[in-house]
């Protein structure tokens, strides 16, 4: 992660690998203050990108920020600060800023096989708000321009690596090599813990692993458990592209929880009258934020 990003380079980042944030703007201010109107800095848990003047003021926004962000409170807020003695500040003036907080997303993909439906797919994926893994034991087969959301893992071994790679996440099975494929289902039907499993293949290729599937002992709820033909089948087209936007369109339909959290509601009219208000010029008693 690069801790030299100006605050519209750390949104872009954030943005594209899924993770929590909150953009902090200097809305208004009176008298003298660190930095003008406009200024933006952007917070997560463990990181902050460009400033709105440092000091106890950017020390108390960045707590503010990150109690929102462990709270899950991914909410607009505006807050006002004196900046007296309260602060350990001799400025006189004041500053009002606004806290924006950033969902992400906590969606995971795991995807076995980098080949030329995966390629294609990853090129859409580094769009999306998810977190993907892309699993092949060929080294050389890696895209060398992934997006900060996709990681690449060589791996010698995927069939032993699935069960733990895979807990809780949306699965994808598209390898070269079929009976890697079929492996890799009896590893992910075995650990019965995968968000969702979907396999490349044709609807023959569908029927022989339902039935090998069936004669290993699988019930019937667990073979249904795996997508074959995967992808959306109104989404038509074979080229690598195409099958790509099948499939993509049917990991979205699935939403994520970062999606289901509710609407997000705004700062309040009442708030934003009582900042547009005209301040006396007087310095004022520091009040608490609370």
């Amino acid at each position: 992660m690069n801790r030299n990003l100006r605050w519209f380079e750390a949104v872009a980042d954030c943005e594209q690998r899924g993770e929590p944030y909150v953009l902090v703007t200097v809305v208004g201010v009176t008298g003298s203050v660190p930095r003008e109107p406009s200024s933006k800095m952007v917070i997560t848990g463990e990181h902050t990108w460009d400033t709105i003047g440092g000091g106890h003021l950017e020390y108390l926004v960045t707590a503010r920020a990150r109690e929102q962000l462990a709270a899950s409170r991914f909410e607009t807020v505006l807050e006002h600060f004196p900046l007296g003695a309260s602060l350990g500040q001799c400025c006189g003036g004041s500053v009002s800023v606004l806290l924006e907080g950033q969902p992400g997303s906590d969606a995971q993909l795991v995807v076995f096989g980098a080949g030329h439906v995966a390629q294609a797919l990853m090129a859409i994926m580094g769009q999306l708000p998810w977190q993907v893994t892309l699993v092949d034991s060929r080294a050389e087969v890696f895209p060398a321009d992934l997006a900060p959301n996709i990681r690449a893992l060589h791996s010698d071994d995927p069939v032993g690596d699935a069960p733990v790679l895979c807990r809780g996440r949306h699965v994808l099975i598209l390898t070269h090599n079929h009976q890697l494929d079929y492996d890799l289902c009896r590893a992910l039907l075995d650990a019965g813990d995968a968000a969702s499993i979907g396999l490349i293949g044709s609807q023959t290729k569908a029927d022989r692993f339902r039935q090998r599937l069936a004669h290993r002992g699988y019930s019937a709820e667990q073979i249904a458990g795996i997508r074959c033909p995967v992808g959306r089948s109104d989404v038509p087209g074979k080229r690598p592209m195409e099958v790509a936007v099948s499939i993509s369109a049917e990991l979205l339909s699935f939403g994520t929880s970062s999606q289901s959290r509710g609407p997000r509601r705004g700062v309040s009219w009442p708030q934003l009258r009582d900042l547009m208000k005209h301040e006396p010029e007087t310095p004022q008693q520091p009040v608490e934020t609370k």
